[in-house]
């Protein structure tokens, strides 16, 4: 299980890429820490998530 925002997903063994796809997260809007480090953009398909893991995923929003 990983712990994505405060609650436990199972998420174990998928790459982020492919997380964040299946929630219809965008990455251009979003900025994400894995274990307390943010992950760069251009990684997110070379990270798989484990066991254990603490994701926090943070949208940006506009408005007016």
């Amino acid at each position: 299980m990983v712990r994505i925002n405060g609650k436990e997903v199972q998420a174990a063994g998928m790459n982020l890429q492919a997380y964040l796809d299946q929630e219809g997260l965008r990455p251009e809007r979003i900025a994400v820490e894995l274990n307390g480090v943010i992950v760069k953009r251009g990684t997110y398909r070379t990270v798989t998530l484990c066991d254990g893991d603490t994701m926090e995923i943070v949208q940006f929003v506009g408005g007016g």
